[in-house]
């Protein structure tokens, strides 16, 4: 495993980076899967590991791999892919935010016209729990490579404080705090992250904050989204969106979403399989 380890291999980004069996390993836990599984998917990755192999070529084997053993372990695997498949125009990723806040107690609205003190604005998300209103915007990459610079942050404040002008004028919302959010799900640079701390927006990408990003807030909820499901066709997956379905666990309550021309009635059980697996392991009663 020494001569594994000293491997490059190269990321989304086209960063090379050595071989890291523990984060390997790491995903592959969170999936869920049994441990001997864990252990002869990191075997055969090991085994096929050569130089300059990309990180999307890892992905893919050890995917392959844990769907020959279980449905609900390869759909956590590819929870960043699953995300990345809610595009192309980044509205179903706007309704996925919408259900992770939702999760964490705020009521949220989508897609409003605020009144700002000098021009009106399209806001993706309006989230509002005790005191606080919260103005986000959603930064959609399909490309998990693609990062989000200090351009957007710089951009979502200026729009932030024209809307905040105005909110504080507002005799109902006498009390509260108003914060300027942008989530994305990819990351952000360096650059963004510092600016966002110094200027005060909340920045939420697939991996910060550290113990409140994306990726956490989804494992521990359980909210994965409809394109997880490796039973569900991609044509399929559409469909749902475009219905406004964005969570598996939609499916575990109203099954007849499942209803149409393609699904027969064993591969409806299957599919349903998968999605009762993902709620129950993750004790997710969306």
């Amino acid at each position: 495993m020494e001569q594994k380890e000293n491997t490059l291999i190269t990321k989304a980004s086209g960063e090379k980076v050595p071989f890291d069996v523990s984060r390997l390993r790491r995903s592959l836990e969170r999936s869920k899967a049994e441990s001997k599984a864990v252990e002869e998917v990191i075997n055969a990755i090991s085994s096929q590991l050569h130089e300059n192999m990309s990180t999307k070529e890892i992905y893919r084997k050890a995917f392959a791999l844990l769907r020959k053993t279980s449905d609900s372990s390869a759909a956590r695997y590819k929870l960043k892919n699953a995300i990345l498949e809610l595009g192309p125009a980044g509205f179903a990723f706007e309704k996925f935010v919408a259900e992770v806040l939702k999760n964490d107690g705020y009521h949220t609205q989508l897609n409003r016209i605020e009144q700002g003190f000098c021009v009106k604005h399209e806001v993706d998300v309006i989230a509002e729990r005790d005191n606080v209103r919260a103005m986000i915007e959603c930064k959609f990459h399909s490309d998990k490579g693609k990062y989000s610079d200090v351009k957007i942050p710089l951009y979502i404040q200026s729009r932030f404080k024209d809307v905040e002008t105005t909110w504080a004028q507002m005799p109902e919302h006498e009390g509260k705090q108003f914060q300027g959010w942008v989530v994305t799900n990819t990351r952000f640079t360096t650059d963004a992250e510092q600016y966002g701390t110094c200027a005060g927006l909340t920045l939420l990408s697939w991996d910060s904050p550290k113990g409140a990003s994306m990726k956490q807030r989804i494992d521990e909820a359980g909210l994965h989204p409809i394109t997880s499901l490796t039973t569900l066709t991609n044509a399929e997956k559409k469909i749902l969106l475009s219905q406004d379905v964005v969570l598996s666990s939609d499916l575990c309550h109203r099954p007849y979403l499942l209803d149409m021309e393609g699904i027969s009635k064993n591969r409806k059980k299957r599919i349903l399989r998968e999605a009762h697996d993902l709620c129950a392991l993750n004790g997710n009663s969306h």
